[in-house]
């Protein structure tokens, strides 16, 4: 018997499952890495994730810098998360929900601004 006899048939030696929290990680990763501001102290981005029959349904939640385009920052999210899940996880993304949950003023004189009444 040699080395190369003794490996077991790929179909026989079972599957790799990914957590659903380790897929939300490399999504909120993913999220971070396309936005184009920082987001400011705390407010990094979240994801939220549910895998069925190897796709992944995934929800991100996120703060914007503003004035900026908003749908097209939505968009780049989107696209990026598709592509760092797939290529990390291997797993296929039909779909992909972001949530701004609050938008914050960048630019000069961003840190004066304040609520205006």
């Amino acid at each position: 018997m040699t080395a190369v006899s003794d490996r077991v048939a790929a179909a026989e030696r079972g599957e790799t499952r990914i957590a659903d929290r380790v897929v939300a990680k490399i999504a909120a990763q993913a999220a971070r890495e396309a936005v184009s501001e920082p987001p400011p102290e705390g407010a990094a981005p979240h994801a939220t994730v549910t895998v069925h029959r190897g796709a992944a349904r995934v929800r991100v939640g996120l703060e914007l810098g503003y004035p900026s385009d908003v749908g097209r920052q939505c968009g780049a999210v989107r696209r990026h998360v598709v592509e760092r899940v797939q290529a990390l996880a291997g797993m296929e993304v039909p779909e992909v929900s972001v949530q701004v949950e609050r938008l914050h003023i960048t630019g000069p004189g961003a840190a004066a601004q304040g609520r205006i009444r």
